[in-house]
């Protein structure tokens, strides 16, 4: 299908207010594009780069408007002024919610879990660059984020019940066991105690630590790596992997099977094929 068939078929892209992200202004971070990777940096670092209403909702938003993005392929969230995200804003998010009523929380809540929804929704790989604080409702971008490359000095805490409140915020308690296994899991989320950048890489959270000022540019190298490898597929595995939680095994092998048969009518797929003949390294396109 063509471009021009695709926004036939759907008004949205043919007004062309989704397709396209790299022009994107964000008001609540910084937000880059370049090449095909797109650089998102939560930028308040005199508060370690808390969360508000505002940038949940910004963030939700931008993760949903990914889904139909063609150029962007890969993804780095990070966090500015030495610490990735201390969670909701104590005094902009915390204090406002002790007032409401339980039909307002539950509406933040859900948009809070529409965030990590979006997160694990977009086709792109989303690489966390992880250093100094990681905590709560950060915790959870973290954790929500496909590879999370850290620093020593880093330390992640989901600290929901030092302030009263349930482990299970924004998914926890179903993904969080499947990354560092569930008797690890239950001892984060019963305790809110942090984890420091060697252990945390240890358990399996982190997939690798580097020096804290290489950290940025680490992961944002290994994100256009990434990016040079084939982008449909990539997107294809990143949905198995979250799809197949729920199945069985041998649904899991069913779907698998389709999927590859999809990814297997690709461009990308025998231009890998033609290069391999040639003794070339193959240049993907992501069709």
């Amino acid at each position: 299908m063509t471009t021009g068939d695709a926004k036939a078929l759907d008004p949205a892209l043919a007004a062309g207010n989704l397709r396209g992200v790299a022009g994107y202004v964000a008001a609540h971070f910084r937000y880059a594009v370049q090449g095909k990777v797109a650089t998102l940096l939560l930028d308040r670092p005199e508060r370690k780069n808390p969360l508000t209403f505002a940038s949940y909702a910004e963030l939700r938003d931008l993760f949903q408007r990914m889904r139909h993005a063609d150029d962007v392929r890969v993804i780095v969230l990070a966090g500015e002024g030495g610490n990735f995200c201390s969670g909701g804003d104590v005094h902009e998010i915390i204090g406002p919610l002790v007032g409401l009523s339980a039909p307002e929380l539950l509406m933040f809540t859900r948009m809070t879990g529409d965030l990590v929804k979006a997160m694990r929704a977009c086709p792109q790989p989303i690489v966390a660059a992880i250093d100094g604080v990681c905590a709560g409702a950060g915790a959870i971008l973290a954790m929500a984020s496909d590879i999370r490359i850290g620093t020593a000095r880093s330390k992640t805490a989901f600290l929901f019940n030092r302030v009263g409140l349930a482990g299970c915020d924004m998914g926890a308690c179903a993904m969080l066991p499947r990354i560092v296994g569930q008797g690890r899991a239950s001892e984060l989320l019963y305790t809110g105690r942090s984890l420091g950048g060697e252990e945390a890489e240890r358990w399996g959270f982190l997939n690798r630590l580097v020096e804290p000022g290489r950290l940025l540019a680490e992961a944002q190298a290994f994100a256009a790596d990434l990016a040079s490898g084939p982008s449909f597929a990539n997107g294809i595995t990143k949905s198995m992997l979250h799809q197949e939680w729920s199945m069985s095994i041998d649904q899991a092998i069913e779907a698998e099977a389709q999927a590859q048969a999809i990814c297997m009518l690709t461009e990308d797929f025998a231009r890998a094929y033609r290069a391999f003949a040639a003794k070339q390294r193959p240049v993907f396109e992501g069709n």
